[in-house]
This record gives C-alpha cells, structure tokens and sequence, in this order.
C-alpha cells in the first residue's frame, strides 16, 4: 500500500520525458525552456521535502499521506488543463507539493512497521518503486502519448490517487500526529530560496553568461543563503532539519552518493529518450518500450539487493553496482543515428543491473547509521539529496549539452562556408542542389551534433558514478547508531517528563524512546 502513493510520486519525475518532444511542439518551446517542466517539479520535491517531517508530527503520518494523495491528484489534473509552457510549469509546481511528502512519510512509516532484522529487504520491496518508477514512466508515457494525448499522462494520476487515497484510509494503520513543534519559518524560507537561485543559475548559466552579473550574484546569493540555513538549523530550538546528524559519516556518505547517483539516474531517462525520438525518428511508444527493460532489470535485482544487504552489508554491493552502472553509462557515450536500437537496450540495462545493485544499499546504511528518534531528518535530507541533486544535474547537464551543441554546430557552420568539398562528393552534390539539397544534409548534422553533446553528458555521469565507488568503500559491512541517551528522571520537571515519553514519532508508534520496533511487525505488502 504505502509503495503505491510513493511509486505514483516518482513515476511523475519521468513519465513526462517522452511527451517533451509532443509538448514542446505544442507549446513552441526550445529544450533550454522545456527542461523546466522536468526540473521545475524535482527542485520543488526537494524544496518541500524538509517541511514533511513536520507535518507528520503535526496532523500524523496517516492523515499527511491520505492529503498528500488527494493534493497528488488534484495537481495532475491542473496540470492536464494547462495551457500554456508557463502555466503547465506553475501546475507542476503544485503537482510537486504533495509529490515531495509522499516519499518522506513513506519512507518513515516503513521504519515504524518493519523489524531491525527485515529492514534490508523491506527496503529492497522499497526500492522498487525508487529505480523502478522512474524507470517505467517512459514506457507508460510512450504508450499515452501516441495513441492519445500528451495531457492523459497527467489525468491518469487522478484515478490512481483517489483509489490509493481510499486504499489508504480503509488499510493503513493510524499514526496519531498533534506533536510537532513550532514550525521553523526562517530555515524554510532560506533552503528554499538558495535551492532556487542555485538552479536558477545553473539553467540559465549559458544564455545569461556564466561571468554575468546575474549569474554571479545567484551563485552567491545561493550559496551564502544555504550557509545562513545551516546557521538557522543549529541555533534555533527546534529545526527544520537537525543537520547535526551530518556527523555521522555513514549518513553523510549515504547523502553524497545518492545525490551523485540521481544526477546520472535522471540526466539518462532525460537525454535518451528526447534523442531517439528527435534525432532517430523513433515513436514514443517504441523510446518506452526501449526503455522497459531497464524497469525490468531493476525491478528484478531490488529484492536481491535487500537481501545482499542484510548478509553482506552495504560496502561490495555499492562498489560494484556503482562500476556497473558507471560502465553502461560510459557505454552510452556511443550513441549516434546509426546505432541500433538494440546497443542502447543492452548498455541501458547494464546501468540498471549497477543501480539495481547499489541504490537501496547506499540508502539503507545511511537510514540505518541513525537513531530511531533520527529516522524523519534522515529520510527528509535523503529526499532532498535526490531530488534537489537531480533537478540541479539535469540544469548543468543541459548547459553542457547546449554549448556542446553550439560550438559543434558553429564548427560545422565554418567548415560548410569555405566550401571546400575535396573528398567529399556527398556535399558538393548537396550543395549543386540549392536548398533543398542541403536540408537532409542539415538533419544529419544535426543528429551528429546532438550525439556528440549528449555524449559528453554521459561522460561526465560516467566519471562521477565512477569516482563515487571510491566513496562506497567507506561503508563498514553493519552500521549501527549509538545508542539513544537515557531518559532522565520523571521527578526532573515537566520538561524530563516530556522526553521520558519519547519522540513524537515514537510516541506515534507506540515504542519506548530508543528503542526500534518489536520483532514480530509486518511489512505490508503492494
């Protein structure tokens, strides 16, 4: 049950990718403007997600997930309704509201329900929904878009979330909220403000000049805002986020990794998509289908990995899945017009056995370094790592890609004006033809350029997932947290008194301060 709403969430950050194409023709938009439909709703995910811990001690955990699927809903449909490129951009936004909660109080609720010695593979059924939405959406998208309408991929949200939202209140079990503290204002308004001036910058890092005045203030007003952030959450009584538990290096590196390993997860299921069908002329329901068995494999190895996990711990697993997938994205720097379809199946699906084998155990150690009391700041900053490291990614990676793309086609340009054709008969044909000789010439070039640029965004990915095995073999093969601190005496006053009956979540579930779950809790399944 609790994977649906979380799958529905994820699903949505790519089953738009092969409508970009149908959208942007609607709209009339270049990919500089287009991507916002896409980064606009991963860097509002990232934005929102430090306020659902919150939210969770505040109405429940229970009552947040049920809103967070009918507010799911209702941002779908707006965004099926949109009109315009900036209307659908706005719709999207709040579409992403409810989006960035559900994983959150997901993720909590399966820490609740699920004993110490069956985390790894719960967190395995988990994963699925993490690596295997954003995985299917192509395909699912594929199939609306060509045999309906672009719109369908937003309204078939509105079913599926008021199902899962009834689901929800007849099944789930009920975690009572009214224990939240007094909201953190001032940490939101800056994490949210220096998140946005960041992508900001990055997205218009190449049209504006990255030495311009605007961009430099951005980068700056970013950067010293999300410091005033961290200033905020370590004075103030009660934080947004306690980035205190940066100090536990197992979470640290857990954070570092996934938001590495998302840059390349999205930046693949953005690019390949939108270049075989601009470039290679194939359908959207074929780039879906070319991409279904990359869900597949995926979908496959997530238990597998949970397992692994629990046995081994996290360290081989994570190394050896991030070379993996680091050689299949390296592998995709080989893409060009002539390449067959079959190629990128096979180099996409070996990315996926790396993901597949190093996702849910990067997450699971980190989650699993904290204390109980711990886990909603734990799971939030791992949100915020995927989501706000995605939409920034795919930011740079699409200013790399167009001034790749620029300065291949302005080489390209100047060789075409000396008009030196000497050994080259294709072109002095094309050009003794006039223009309409020369237009087939420039689709080709075109394609030729474009995977040059696209090339160069796999290859930085590569070199990353690459160098974050390095990092993986940081991992100890258990991480455990310190204990929780005693609670003190009942007679030290009413302030003893309310920690002696622990955190709000774990008042939640019933359990005693730090202590983890009873043996013996089920994991629900679907």
């Amino acid at each position: 049950m609790l994977i649906v709403g979380m799958f529905m969430s994820l699903l949505d950050m790519t089953i738009v990718n092969v409508a970009v194409p149908s959208i942007q023709k609607d709209f009339g938009a270049n990919t500089d403007e287009i991507q916002w439909v896409t980064t606009a709703y991963s860097l509002a995910l990232g934005v929102i997600v430090p306020v659902s811990g919150w939210l969770g001690d505040k109405i429940g955990l229970t009552r947040t997930y049920i809103l967070s699927m009918l507010g799911f809903a209702v941002g779908s449909a707006l965004c099926g309704l949109a009109w315009d490129l900036e209307s659908l951009v706005a719709f999207r936004i709040v579409q992403a509201v409810p989006g960035g909660v559900l994983p959150v109080v997901t993720l909590a609720m399966v820490y609740r329900m699920v004993p110490q010695g069956q985390i790894g593979s719960a967190m395995g059924m988990y994963g699925l929904g993490v690596v295997f939405a954003p995985a299917l959406g192509p395909t699912l998208g594929g199939y609306l878009v060509e045999h309906t309408d672009w719109r369908l991929i937003f309204f078939i949200n509105v079913p599926i979330g008021l199902v899962g939202m009834v689901l929800a209140v007849l099944a789930l079990p009920k975690f009572p909220g009214g224990q939240a503290a007094r909201f953190d204002l001032w940490g939101f308004a800056t994490v949210a403000s220096g998140l946005f001036a960041l992508l900001l910058a990055f997205s218009k890092g190449e049209d504006w000049g990255w030495d311009s005045y605007p961009i430099m203030m951005l980068l700056v007003f970013g950067a010293l805002t999300l410091a005033l952030f961290v200033v905020i959450e370590l004075e103030v009584t009660h934080p947004l986020i306690d980035v205190r538990i940066f100090r536990r290096w197992a979470f640290t590196n857990s954070v570092l990794l996934t938001g590495a390993l998302s840059v390349g997860l999205y930046s693949v299921l953005f690019y390949v998509p939108l270049y075989v069908q601009e470039s290679m002329g194939i359908t959207p329901l074929r780039t879906g289908l070319m991409m279904m068995p990359e869900a597949i494999v995926m979908g496959c190895l997530m238990p597998v990995a949970g397992e692994l996990y629990d046995r081994f711990g996290a360290r081989w697993p994570a190394v050896i899945g991030l070379l993996i997938a680091a050689w299949g994205t390296y592998l995709l720097t080989g893409m060009n017009p002539d390449v067959p379809l079959s190629d990128v199946v096979l180099w996409t699906c070996i990315r996926a056995i790396g993901n597949g084998l190093c996702m849910m155990a990067i997450m699971t150690a980190g989650l699993d370094a904290l204390r109980r009391s711990e886990i909603n700041e734990g799971s939030a900053l791992s949100n915020v790592a995927q989501r706000v490291s995605a939409a920034l990614g795919l930011a740079v990676m699409t200013s790399l890609a167009t001034s790749q793309q620029a300065q291949s086609m302005a080489d390209r340009g100047a060789l075409l004006e000396t008009g030196d054709t000497a050994g080259r008969p294709e072109l002095a044909h094309s050009l003794a033809e006039g223009p309409l000789g020369l237009y087939p010439l420039l689709l080709r070039t075109q394609a030729d350029v474009t995977a040059t640029a696209y090339g160069k965004v796999f290859f930085v990915s590569a070199v990353i997932t690459a160098l974050c095995a390095l990092l993986a073999l940081g991992f100890r093969r258990t991480e455990r947290p310190a204990p929780e601190p005693a609670a003190p005496p009942r007679d030290a006053g009413d302030a003893a008194v309310r920690r002696d009956v622990g955190t709000p979540v774990e008042r939640e579930a019933g359990e005693a301060p730090g202590r983890r779950e009873p043996a013996g809790v089920g994991f629900p399944g679907g």
